[in-house]
């Protein structure tokens, strides 16, 4: 297939502001046509997009690579092809590998081992050294690297202290801190929800004030720094809620929540299935109901993956000693799509804005920067002159989950068994498929 001009013929076209149908054409990784009835230059490759809404490609705010230090759950490669089957060209690397991206060499290394990957590799950088807590890591040479978030996500950094001088640190640098919200005193201990089903399993609950305390204490500190502050994987709705009205009040909060917390409810523990452990925890039910209200009503800014990958012997275990975490990149698009109200009520604008603009934007990912020197820009308009970075998603043709599709190397998914609603068909990276016919070609 020809690399330099490729025709996405007919499907529909999900812009910033409209759906329309139109083909387009990508020529050396740019998008040079959006039109009816293109003809295909010659030499042209053309991919068949009826039944399909190509949009901008997919990116995730929220991905644990495990490379550098376990490889054996996962590498950079294995991740970014389960991406590119998920729709995905852009990810965001969490920071709490072994050793942490605590500091620029870290970072500079995942940065390469991320240049040949399916889908382009972003870096956050942790907060703390060692993600511990107490000392600042080198933001500053992190930043100049091109590192535009900064987390100790897996630990909160509950010190308020700390905290305020890196919100005060990250202003100066025109970056951006992202939150872990556990309050470890409350959260100590607990492996799921602390309910009804906690205490009929007889497992050790945590409950959502330790979530919505940090919360709350945070956007504290976003008003009197008046830095800006991502809230990471949110599960519990008053949470939510309150980051929504903070924005809402001018403040420069953002928030995502996971496609589990969205589709799965703490029930799912019943059988001890250490794959439905994860952190924060599945909510009950009513609590998930009301995170999708909040979510079709547009009061969270994103669904981010949280995709943790987990070698066999650290989820072969009993419930209260698995690690938690579950894979996400391949099936969140799905999920999405259900949580939105499946096909036939399907919003595709809130759609790619949940997935791919507004991630995009708060990653810093959508515009030029001197500082990301090498890298093209997401969450696009689909219009002439952008980078293609596309994805093309059937909606006609649902998706079976099974051992044998999962592209990672670790097999920790709640969801094989289940159908999901559309497919991938193609994945487009910087104008090159990752992704063809819904199997990945790098």
């Amino acid at each position: 297939m020809s690399e330099r001009a490729i025709l996405l013929k007919g499907g529909l076209v999900a812009g910033a502001r409209a759906v329309d149908r139109n083909d387009v054409l990508v020529v050396d990784g740019v998008i040079a046509a959006v039109a009816l009835d293109l003809a295909a230059p010659e030499g042209a490759a053309v991919l068949d997009v009826s039944g399909c809404v190509v949009g901008p490609g997919l990116v995730d705010l929220h991905t644990h690579l495990r490379e550098p230090g376990d490889e054996e759950a996962e590498t950079i490669e294995s991740a970014s092809r389960a991406a590119a089957l998920g729709g995905y060209t852009a990810i965001m690397a969490m920071p709490n590998t072994e050793p942490a991206c605590d500091s620029a060499s870290v970072v500079a290394d995942v940065l390469a081992r991320g240049r040949s990957a399916s889908c382009e590799v972003a870096v956050a950088g942790a907060i703390t050294v060692g993600r511990e807590g107490r000392s600042l890591a080198p933001m500053a040479e992190m930043a100049e690297l091109g590192v535009t978030l900064f987390t100790d996500d897996g630990a909160c950094v509950h010190d308020g202290d700390v905290m305020r001088r890196a919100l005060e640190y990250a202003k100066g640098l025109s970056v951006t801190c992202a939150q872990h919200c556990e309050d470890p005193a409350l959260a100590a201990g607990g492996v799921m929800h602390e309910g009804a089903w906690s205490s009929m399993l007889g497992l050790p609950g945590q409950p959502t004030l330790a979530e919505t305390s940090i919360v709350a204490r945070d956007l504290g500190l976003v008003a009197l720094t008046g830095a800006t502050l991502h809230f990471l994987h949110l599960s519990a709705p008053e949470s939510v809620r309150l980051v929504a009205a903070a924005r809402d009040r001018g403040l420069p909060v953002t928030c995502e929540a996971a496609p589990h917390h969205l589709t799965l409810d703490d029930a799912q523990c019943v059988n001890y299935d250490p794959r439905f452990k994860v952190n924060p925890p599945l909510r009950p039910t009513v609590l998930v109901a009301e995170l999708i209200e909040l979510l079709r009503a547009g009061a969270i800014d994103a669904v981010a993956t949280d995709h943790a990958p987990h070698a066999s012997e650290r989820k072969d275990v009993p419930f209260d000693e698995a690690s938690p975490g579950m894979l996400g990149l391949q099936h969140a698009l799905g999920l999405t799509v259900v949580a939105l109200g499946g096909t036939e009520r399907l919003d595709l604008l809130a759609l790619f804005d949940l997935l791919s603009r507004r991630p995009a934007a708060i990653a810093r990912l959508r515009g030029a920067d001197e500082r990301r020197a090498g890298h093209s820009a997401q969450g696009g308009d689909i219009e002439v002159g952008e980078a293609a970075n596309l994805c093309a998603i059937d909606l006609e043709s649902p998706t079976v989950v099974t051992d044998a599709s999962i592209a990672s190397r670790s097999k920790n998914s709640p969801y094989v068994g289940r159908t999901l609603p559309v497919t991938v068909r193609h994945t487009l990276l910087r104008g090159v498929p990752t992704v063809l016919d819904g199997a990945a070609v790098r």
